[in-house]
């Protein structure tokens, strides 16, 4: 229930904030004001008496210099891309985009030696069958449109909530880039949680990071001071929702996490693409097309087929552990025998001795 309901927020900040977007808020304003409001969320929690002990063992060379790179490539460079993406795109696109991030990790991951592959074990082909089959129902997402499948007029009005079709290829390279991004965070979470290894303390310098990082680059690249204005409620809300939402968001997924695992985790990302779509065809008139579907399919079904394939690698992992915990209760018990049956005549020798 709490992953349904976390795919539901994420479905809402999607839909909320390109909806901010169109109604002329600055992306990278607003990436500014979503990690500043997230530290602000996670300080708190950081800073509490509880984790000071963390809080001075993250400040380290090593952990910092980690977690700034991380922070630099995996939030700043990711939020920017992403929310430049969902602008010129669509919801449903950018949340069918998303999940292309497993396997990008997963690509990554072998890269880096995390991750092994071999050829002849069928886990290892259904991962790499599934990462074909997400990147090329994500490319087929932003090439190929064909007709539209269905197109609903309810509540608000196409002007509202426009399409940028020109720019459509466009976002989906942002989203593609978003994705590599996140990627990398992932992969460097190894590095970051062997050198900090409370998580509440490093999300909240890494948000702390972003938001600084962020800042000096909207800086740079924004010449206009209005664009650091908002103008409307939903822009203030979008802000403050999209902000709150990562602390919230981070909570669930650990302790999600912690009861059942990674793994059953990230099977509930398709969702967020299936809701995302249903809700936008219906209230922000946004199209859909063959090619998003199929595309969409595709992607899901690559993403289902690699962590099946994962799925099954830990299973391997756990029953090799197994096999070896038994034999080593094996030996354990034939050489306590051993020692049993020899200790009387050991005795004996003794005494005659």
């Amino acid at each position: 229930m709490a992953m349904i309901g976390l795919q539901f927020h994420y479905a809402v900040l999607a839909i909320f904030t390109r909806a901010a977007l169109l109604h002329g808020m600055n992306t990278r304003v607003f990436v500014v004001y979503r990690q500043a409001i997230a530290t602000l969320a996670m300080a708190p929690f950081a800073l509490s008496c509880k984790r000071r002990p963390s809080l001075r063992t993250s400040l380290g060379l090593k952990s910092l210099s980690l977690m700034f790179a991380t922070s630099l490539i995996g939030v700043t460079a990711n939020q920017n891309a992403y929310f430049e993406g969902l602008h010129l795109s669509s919801s449903t696109v950018t949340t069918a985009m998303s999940n292309l991030i497993p396997a990008v990790t997963f690509v990554l991951a072998t890269i880096f030696g995390l991750e092994k592959i071999d050829v002849r074990s069928l886990r290892s082909i259904a991962k790499i069958t599934g990462t074909v089959l997400c990147v090329g129902g994500a490319i087929t997402m932003a090439l190929l449109k064909g007709q539209k499948l269905l197109h609903l007029r309810f509540l608000l009005s196409k002007q509202t909530f426009g399409l940028h079709g020109d720019n459509w290829l466009l976002g989906c390279g942002f989203l593609l880039a978003s994705s590599i991004f996140w990627a990398f965070w992932m992969i460097m979470q190894v590095p970051v949680s062997a050198s900090c290894p409370d998580h509440v303390v490093s999300t909240f310098w890494m948000c702390l990071m972003a938001a600084i990082q962020s800042a000096i680059f909207t800086l740079v690249v924004e010449k206009d001071s209005q664009a650091w204005i908002l103008n409307s409620a939903l822009e203030y809300s979008s802000c403050l929702y999209a902000g709150i939402g990562i602390a919230v968001s981070f909570f669930i997924q650990s302790w999600t996490i912690s009861k059942r695992g990674p793994l059953f985790c990230a099977m509930f990302n398709p969702l967020c693409t299936v809701i995302t779509a249903m809700v936008s065809a219906t209230f922000l008139h946004e199209d859909l097309y063959v090619g998003s579907l199929i595309g969409g399919l595709a992607v899901i079904s690559g993403l289902y087929i690699v962590l099946w394939g994962k799925a099954k690698e830990v299973e391997g992992v756990k029953e090799e552990a197994q096999l070896k915990t038994d034999q080593n209760d094996q030996i354990s018990c034939k050489t306590d025998l051993e020692e049993a049956l020899l200790s009387p005549h050991v005795s004996e020798s003794k005494i005659t001795h």
